[in-house]
């Protein structure tokens, strides 16, 4: 046995040499992938001049922050995007999303959402569970979900259908989100921008790009988005970004974006960066090898679980267009036990045991583990679900391959100990 894993038993540690025996050729095919997707952001930190300079930090209205304005430019160049917000006030991918939405929709308009039920945290930025908190729906904005054809894919006809004078923005999550429809490739967001313009040229196609930067060698910016957005605690900060979010696309939709972060008038020119300005450009920099290093511990993932009998999505030998690994467990106990033994192998808290609770934004009670340097970052190695039928963890992030490898064994070690998986 390996001595760096003597936690785990000969018999699982039997089991994950099988199955990276079966999946070199997937892993180096991933590591080619972020070669290129690095060389595309080092080019774009040469092609734009960046120097330590930028790092510094400022204070107060942060006038004439260069380095602030730098780094929007810098995430518009990688991301094949005209302009770019990038700001650590913009606390997580949900407000980032709801940015783009109050930034750009006005009373009376419509935002259809094309690619299904969006993400939990959204029901009450859209006003769908309740009223007055300051929702789309109480500014008088209305919104539509058109649910996927019975493939998963979006379904052409009805989202073409649904389109009227009123549509002024049409939503693509990109990852599954609480849900096991696979997520859309860059290819797929392609096609559907396409079909959406034939019928509407000049709607606003907006992408919600968490858990997907630099998992393809294009973004959905470099095939007709028009805006897009994510967070950096996710893989474009990679793993040492400390907070913030992003949005790039279409100048005149950023600048109205930052006029409703700021104020009018304000838009992009406010904004202080306080210390740790570095981070977020060497958290881009790293960004595309971080997310590689979490690919690779997904498809170790999806072929382990495989291998004891459950079932992943995706499987492990499907191409990959987000970070996230759905495991199918079937019981709450399998569930649980598999996100406190995840907690269990983490460096941060490794001595927490997590219990399912309630999550704002989030309807059913979640079971979340991840010993995470960053609270919350889920280009860290963390696993989550929520508690109802079927019981899936969604096993995401991982700063490096050895470290995914070191905690999934850990989770499993752990659910062996409490008799839930035979090895």
């Amino acid at each position: 046995m390996n001595s760096g894993i003597k936690f785990c038993r000969s018999s699982i540690w039997s089991l994950a040499q099988d199955a990276e025996a079966d999946i070199q050729k997937i892993l180096l095919a991933v590591r080619q992938r972020a070669e290129l997707n690095h060389y595309k952001v080092l080019s774009a930190f040469r092609e734009m001049e960046v120097s330590d300079y930028h790092f510094n930090e400022t204070t107060g209205y942060g006038y004439g922050d260069i380095g602030r304005d730098l780094l929007d430019q810098l995430y518009a160049r990688v991301f094949g995007a005209e302009a770019g917000l990038v700001r650590p006030q913009i606390v997580s991918g949900t407000h980032a999303i709801a940015l783009c939405f109050y930034g750009v929709l006005r009373p009376g308009d419509e935002v259809l959402f094309a690619t299904g039920q969006p993400y939990d945290t959204l029901s009450q930025v859209m006003g769908t569970k309740q009223n007055g908190d300051g929702s789309l729906a109480d500014w008088g904005i209305t919104s539509r979900v058109i649910p996927l054809n019975n493939e998963d894919k979006p379904d052409f006809s009805a989202i073409v259908k649904a389109i009227t004078p009123a549509t002024k923005m049409v939503a693509i999550q990109r990852s599954r989100g609480y849900s096991l429809r696979p997520s859309f490739s860059i290819s797929d967001i392609e096609q559907l921008i396409g079909v959406v313009k034939q019928v509407k040229p000049g709607v606003t196609c907006f992408v919600d790009n968490c858990y997907g930067e630099f998992v393809e060698n294009k973004e959905p910016s470099q095939v007709g988005a028009d805006l897009v957005a994510g967070s950096l605690i996710k893989n474009p900060g990679g793993g040492i970004a400390p907070a913030g979010g992003y949005i790039v696309g279409k100048a005149d939709l950023i600048q109205k974006i930052a006029n409703r972060l700021t104020a009018p008038g304000l838009g992009t020119e406010l904004g202080c960066s306080l210390a740790g300005k570095r981070l977020y450009f060497q958290g881009l920099f790293l960004a595309p090898l971080v997310v590689a290093e979490a690919l690779q511990g997904t498809v170790l993932t999806a072929r382990l679980m495989s291998a004891l009998g459950f079932k992943v999505t995706p499987h492990w030998e499907e191409e990959r267009t987000d970070i996230i690994q759905a495991i199918i467990f079937g019981s709450r106990e399998r569930l649980v036990a598999f996100c406190q033994g995840l907690q269990k192998g983490s460096p941060v808290d490794s001595y927490i045991t997590p219990e399912a609770s309630p999550m704002p934004g989030y309807e059913d009670r979640v079971i979340m583990a991840g010993g995470t340097f960053i609270q919350g970052s889920s280009i860290e190695l963390s696993a989550d679900g929520p508690l109802r039928e079927p019981y899936v963890a969604y096993l995401q992030g991982g700063l490096a391959y050895p470290y995914i490898k070191a905690g999934l064994l850990t989770a499993l070690e752990h659910m062996a100990e409490q008799g839930l998986i035979s090895v």
